[in-house]
């Protein structure tokens, strides 16, 4: 645990490999840094990895009010300051990709490279999002539960796979509402289609065919066009790709990571 500038304490994990390039992950809305077990269990023998929960998520704090794309990307320079970690790759899921997109413009200096997936770097309408701000605020997390959960994973995973979904929305419930909220103020004010286009690190964009939150067509292949460096990849999956399509996803990061 480390206390960021603002005093709000944020979790993680360093799982130390000398001499090992470094691979910095960074959770989706509604998870936390449980989320990259698969591929922490198969790239912490070749990377050093560090994981983290985003404000309001997992053991983080979760001050109230709107929370900002600048605030989560400087909680992340933070840690790495924390850590004495000069330069790092970066894989983020979803809001995590959301965060990558402003370090890649804040400070770019500081990242190899970025993998950006099931991610955009505009989600609107705001409207929308302060919606769900309100009923998350007024009725809790249960308000949101499944119909979050239907759009993170395709119904032939959750059949197979019952347990891990169970866990990832036991994870959801637990994120406490003022966090959440904070961080859909986050994504409710971010619009970076214009500053894509500034990324300027070697980029991998991974799309979700099956995602509903943020579908290909108007997310990840608009990342894709607007970042000059960016390859693309598309897996047979929904929003969370790194859990449900996690051997490829890996294999995908680690080639990526290797070659960058």
């Amino acid at each position: 645990m480390f206390k960021a500038s603002d005093d709000v304490d944020i979790a993680y994990e360093y799982h130390v490999k000398n001499g090992k390039p470094v691979i910095l992950f960074s959770n989706s809305l509604g998870t936390d840094r449980s989320m990259w077990a698969p591929q922490v269990a198969a790239l912490s023998d070749e990377f050093a990895i560090v994981t983290y929960d985003s404000r309001g998520h997992g053991l983080s704090g979760a001050p109230g009010g709107a929370y900002s794309l600048d605030r989560l990307s400087l909680d992340v320079l933070e840690l790495m300051d924390f850590l004495k970690i000069e330069t790092a790759h970066f894989c983020g899921v979803s809001l995590g990709g959301m965060v990558g997109q402003r370090l890649a413009t804040r400070a770019a200096h500081r990242f190899q490279s970025l993998t950006l997936a099931a991610t955009s770097p505009y989600m609107g309408p705001p409207s929308s999002w302060q919606g769900r701000i309100e009923t998350v605020l007024a009725e809790g997390m249960e308000a949101l539960v499944e119909a979050v959960i239907s759009r993170w994973f395709t119904p032939a995973f959750m059949d197979v796979n019952p347990k891990q979904v169970d866990a990832v929305r036991q994870v959801f419930l637990n994120v406490h509402p003022a966090g959440y909220a904070g961080c859909c103020a986050a994504i409710r004010d971010m619009d970076m289609r214009c500053t894509a286009r500034m990324i300027s690190a070697q980029t991998l964009v991974v799309a979700g065919e099956k995602d509903p939150a943020t579908p290909p067509e108007g997310h990840a292949a608009v990342l894709h066009s607007a970042i000059p460096t960016a390859q693309y990849l598309s897996l047979d999956g929904a929003h969370l790709i790194n859990l449900e399509q996690a051997e490829k996803f890996t294999d995908a990061l680690r080639n990526f990571v290797q070659s960058a």
